[in-house]
């Protein structure tokens, strides 16, 4: 898939969507989000795409959230069970990355919030501003953020409005990785690769127990998560035989 507003391509394992609006700090319309859904899909159906890579063109910007010059557009888009922005209510089968420079604020921070991982480049800017002008969260951010860093945490950010820099955005554990500025999208890519080279079966089972779990009673979840068990069973045997002979034991995460 090729569009102006949207890009998609293949890089080794991953999938790489890119919104490219540079002018309005790829800042998303309604075609945009059509686009941005037509991508999620292509995704969802390559089989050998394991990895969504989701990022922004320019150094100045991951997303700067919704285009408010093109608010109206976005009427139809608001009871949309995929999302406003094209994707924002799916759980998608497989990990994502967001790779962020320079600003990812609105419905741009709640893009990111979607993904599993958000990596930045120094100088990265988060925050939601929309609370000046009363512009609602409806991607996915009032249930994400808590999720992900506490709701004591997120409220202050949901609740201010406040833009936070990356340094206290590590801090509050809302990105997973701060590297050199403009290095975003190759180190999200390395992840991918990592992440593309574990046995499938065993690391997409566990992110599904960890996602589905949440909230659930401890017994529950652990009933959840015992459900994968006979499913994976020969890969683990497999693995523990690779590992008996000497494979893998380069430490925990060596990969990434």
């Amino acid at each position: 898939m090729s569009a102006d507003a949207v890009t998609y391509e293949r890089t080794g394992a991953a999938a790489v969507l890119t919104l490219n609006r540079p002018e309005r700090r790829n800042a998303v319309d309604g075609p945009t989000a059509e686009l941005l859904a037509e991508g999620y899909r292509a995704f969802v159906a390559d089989e050998e795409a394991r990895v969504l890579v989701l990022t922004g063109t320019g150094p100045d910007a991951f997303c700067a959230g919704a285009d408010l010059k093109a608010i109206d557009g976005f009427a139809p888009r608001l009871a949309d069970p995929a999302g406003p922005l094209g994707f924002t209510r799916l759980t998608p089968p497989k990990p994502t990355i967001a790779a962020i420079e320079g600003w990812c604020l609105a419905g741009g921070l709640e893009l990111a919030l979607w993904c599993d991982l958000r990596i930045a480049g120094a100088g990265a800017r988060l925050g939601f501003p929309e609370r000046r002008w009363g512009v609602p969260l409806i991607d996915g951010g009032t249930q994400r953020m808590p999720r992900i860093i506490g709701l004591g945490r997120a409220l202050d950010l949901i609740l201010t409005g406040r833009i936070v820099e990356h340094e206290e955005a590590m801090a509050l554990g809302l990105l997973t990785e701060v590297v050199a500025q403009g290095g975003a999208l190759t180190r999200a890519l390395a992840f991918a690769e990592a992440l593309a080279a574990f046995p499938q079966d065993t690391m997409l089972a566990d992110r599904r127990a960890a996602i589905e779990g949440l909230g659930l009673p401890l017994d529950e979840g652990l009933a959840l998560e015992a459900q994968a068990g006979p499913e994976v069973f020969a890969t683990a045997v497999e693995g523990a035989g690779r590992f008996a002979a000497g494979s893998g034991r380069g430490g925990i995460g060596a990969g990434v």
